[in-house]
């Protein structure tokens, strides 16, 4: 009962995490469980079963905030379904000594994609509420996408969402939504993958519901959170923490000496505290600035009389 109340506490605290990033409720969770000693392939499996009833939570309240390109969401989300899958099926195949390197792996760069994008990197904002992305560019997007999805237990946010911002032709409110909506089809075809590749009996049905659980008690309170904590501070929290957690595995995989282990975390820290030190002067300064901003058209005006009167 215990370790099923923690799940819920991990889902809970996921989907605090993807609800003001616009990403991370897999990442986080698959991490979670692997910690705990489950296997590459069924923590995916898990993880993606709960998120079918996150990803219609999280859908419907896009929706109702009319942050949904549906156009977008299909063009998306099919080829996004079918990687998923391909990745679900090669992932219950793999051995576990394989599948735990891969997922260490893919877990790790995405960590420092995270920490990298929402601390690094600025993007342009377009105001634009229906994506004019083609299948040319959505199609190949969407099938890497899905397949990092499955095989790395998240990655449809990082990939997907952070393309589509910075590409800059759509407003991010519809970016995010979109994603998170087609994310339905991606986590219900990688559900499928790892029932076809795992059956039922290797897949913890309790641990389902405990995540699933904890990620609806969250859903609400994400809203508030996101108000709170600026995406630039939250990114490099994320990533930092995502990285480190999956850097023993990663070493165990890719035998990693132990005298390079130790250098490699001291380097990991140090940047890591570089990066939220970042991301804190940029939120500070773009407050100076939006502060500035509202100033100018004040003085503006009040000096305007007094130029007139010296006339």
């Amino acid at each position: 009962m215990r370790h099923l109340l923690l799940l819920a506490l991990a889902g809970l605290v996921a989907q605090l995490i993807d609800g003001s990033l616009g990403m991370g409720y897999g990442i986080t969770s698959t991490s979670v469980l692997l910690a705990g000693g489950l296997s590459p392939a069924v923590a995916s499996a898990s993880v993606h079963l709960a998120e079918l009833g996150t990803n219609v939570a999280s859908g419907a309240s896009h929706w109702k905030m009319r942050n949904v390109d549906w156009a977008l969401v299909l063009r998306l989300g099919l080829p996004g379904a079918a990687g998923a899958f391909l990745g679900a099926t090669v992932l219950s195949r793999l051995s576990t000594e394989a599948a735990t390197s891969v997922m260490a792996a893919i877990l790790v760069g995405l960590g420092l994609f995270i920490l990298a994008r929402f601390t690094l990197r600025r993007t342009a904002v377009s105001e634009a509420r229906v994506s004019p992305h083609g299948k040319r560019f959505l199609a190949p997007l969407g099938l890497l996408g899905g397949f990092v999805d499955a095989t790395g237990g998240g990655g449809w946010g990082p990939i997907s969402t952070t393309a589509l911002v910075s590409a800059g032709r759509t407003n991010p409110r519809t970016v995010i939504g979109s994603v998170d909506t087609s994310e339905f089809l991606v986590s219900l075809a990688a559900s499928l993958g790892f029932l076809f590749g795992l059956g039922t009996i290797g897949v913890r049905f309790d641990f389902v519901l405990a995540l699933l659980a904890g990620g609806l008690v969250a859903a609400p309170v994400a809203a508030w959170l996101v108000s709170r904590i600026p995406p630039q501070i939250m990114g490099g929290l994320v990533g930092g923490g995502i990285v480190l957690s999956n850097l023993r595995a990663f070493f165990k995989g890719f035998d990693i000496p132990s005298a390079a282990q130790g250098p490699i975390v001291v380097a990991l820290l140090v940047a890591w505290a570089g990066a939220i030190t970042i991301g804190v002067r940029r939120h500070l300064a773009d407050r100076r600035q939006a502060g500035a901003e509202v100033i100018a058209p004040v003085a503006d005006s009040d000096q305007e009389p007094s130029l007139v009167g010296s006339r």
